[in-house]
């Protein structure tokens, strides 16, 4: 939201209210207090709260000389909040005015602060209440997860399962008491089992085989791999019915082992860019897991190809989400799981994991994570693993890491459309302006955002024959290998290669040779002219391609 002077003047005549709250900080602001602030409007259907002003009608601007550095503010912000909190700098003839905009909490889900959700109380900043919390926990409907599963009972529980949340909860938490703490009393202050039986969530997480198979058997993930998309029999194929815990280092194994290496070639240094991302693959996975519907009968699916995945879970988008809003609007559909996944640290509580996946896919050159076959009875998320340009891999390397880590998740959004040559949403005009500040960004002649000349530039930094020299020499050792490939049988003859390539001299292709078995791409077998060379792997800018 961008605050125009014209609408400053229409906030200084309108009382506060819970959308609304002027605080006057000349020269001191806790930064805790924005924090729990910001809370509370979030919490109480979004608003702002404007610093410099007087909050005593008639409201005058008497400057603020806080949080001097914006960006910081507003990185930190979103940070403990998990919400995307605008800030904005007005330069008042009174003064200088800091507006903190935060928006509408997610569907059933309130925003928590030091443990507590915050809401205004005249003045100040009170709990909310408990019928307060009972309603907003309502929007959502009943938690399957935290509901009680008849009849299952510690025994269905699979002890190495436990152990795990045990090991990933005392690493994330840092308390070591959780290394002694009895099994029960574990699940119990975990909230997977109840005082009055075993809640689904723990089955999911932590259940035998048996026990989901007679009590869930609809919670089971499905990994395939496909080498084509033509229907038939995959591949490979593993299922999993049991705990969670137990089988989701498992899937992303399965995935890395056919996880290509591709690669681009930046001045004088080669880089190498994995087809799939752990941390996105990751991430949607555990969305999957979260998210789905258990009153559905269908699987969770992992579908690998050789450039992409696709991740298909039962039950449509939560109300309220959609994949216009899924940086923005966070609703677990099952709260007990996601909270169990927090408490391992491998989801943040209010996190859905989307903005994880975009900033990964912008990094790896990639598309956006794509929901377009997504429908009301199914979510389809596929990660396109095809690096799409390799001029924008360039253009990030150049931009440089310190400044890609103050990017927040919607930068990185803006960025991949852009690349992708699709439009920006109004909303996020005002990412926009701050990339156009940070140089990562120019304006075309009408105004439209493109990616800054300076960086985005195939030969940035390289002078255009020592790029073409790099191209020339990387195309000939791409030859030659093919070329020693095809005859893998017999191996070749230094005078075979020659022959073979007649443009090239005997210093060239020798040199050629030499990095491919640097590379370890070629061996030769026999001394001086009886040597004959064999493939080994791929050369680096091959590896991941079929022999």
């Amino acid at each position: 939201m961008t605050v125009s002077d014209q609408q400053l003047r229409v906030w200084l005549n309108s009382k506060e209210d819970e959308h609304l709250e002027f605080k006057e900080a000349k020269n001191n602001f806790h930064f805790e207090k924005l924090v729990k602030y910001c809370a509370a409007l979030a919490n109480e259907g979004g608003g702002s709260i404007v610093l410099g002003v007087n909050d005593t009608l008639p409201r005058k601007v008497v400057g603020s000389q806080v949080f001097t550095d914006l960006e910081r503010t507003k990185a930190g912000l979103i940070e403990k909040l998990r919400l995307r909190v605008d800030a904005q700098e007005i330069i008042h003839p009174g003064g200088r005015v800091l507006v903190f905009t935060a928006p509408a909490r997610p569907i059933g889900v309130p925003v928590a602060v030091e443990g507590a959700y915050w809401m205004r109380a005249g003045e100040d900043l009170a709990p909310m209440t408990p019928d307060m919390l009972k309603r907003i926990f309502d929007e959502s409907g009943p938690d399957f997860s935290a509901e009680i599963c008849p009849n299952a009972t510690l025994a269905d529980l699979e002890p190495a399962s436990i152990e795990s949340l045990r090991r990933r909860w005392a690493n994330h938490s840092g308390n070591t008491a959780l290394a002694k703490c009895p099994a029960n009393k574990l699940l119990h202050d975990a909230e997977l089992i109840l005082p009055n039986g075993v809640t689904y969530a723990a089955l999911i997480l932590l259940g035998t085989h048996k026990a989901l198979g007679r009590f869930l058997a609809k919670a089971e993930v499905i990994f395939e791999y496909r080498s084509t998309s033509r229907p038939g029999p995959a591949n490979q194929r593993e299922e999993f019915r049991q705990g969670f815990l137990s089988f989701f280092d498992r899937v992303w194994e399965l995935v890395d082992m056919r996880n290509d290496k591709q690669h681009f070639l930046e001045g004088m240094v080669m880089h190498h860019v994995s087809t799939f991302s752990e941390i996105a693959v990751r991430e949607a996975l555990l969305n999957a897991v979260s998210h789905r519907d258990y009153r559905h009968p269908g699987s969770v699916f992992v579908r690998q190809f050789p450039r992409r995945i696709e991740i298909d879970s039962p039950g449509g988008f939560p109300p309220g989400i959609t994949p216009d809003n899924i940086l923005d609007q966070q609703l677990p559909r099952n709260r007990r799981i996601a909270e169990t996944f927090a408490r391992c640290g491998l989801i943040e509580r209010s996190g859905q994991g989307a903005d994880k996946m975009v900033e990964e896919c912008v990094r790896h050159g990639q598309l956006l994570p794509d929901y377009s076959h997504s429908d009301a009875h199914q979510v389809w998320l596929t990660l396109d693993g095809e690096i799409q340009d390799e001029n924008f891999l360039k253009f990030l390397e150049r931009v440089g890491d310190d400044t890609l880590a103050t990017l927040d998740p919607h930068d990185f959004l803006i960025l991949g459309l852009i690349a992708s040559s699709k439009r920006i949403p109004a909303e996020l005009k005002p990412n926009v302006s701050r990339l156009f500040e940070l140089g990562i960004l120019n304006r075309t002649g009408r105004g439209k955002p493109i990616l800054s000349k300076r960086l985005y530039s195939p030969t940035a930094g390289v002078s255009p024959k020592t790029a073409e020299r790099v191209e020339v020499r990387q195309r000939n050792r791409t030859a030659i290998w093919d070329h020693i490939t095809e005859h893998r049988k017999t191996g070749c003859a230094l005078h075979e290669i020659l022959v073979a390539f007649p443009k090239l001299t005997r210093n060239q292709i020798q040199d050629c040779l030499k990095q491919l078995r640097l590379e370890d791409a070629v061996h030769s077998t026999g001394t001086t002219k009886s040597a004959r060379w064999y493939p080994g792997p791929p050369p680096i800018a091959l590896k991941g391609k079929k022999s």
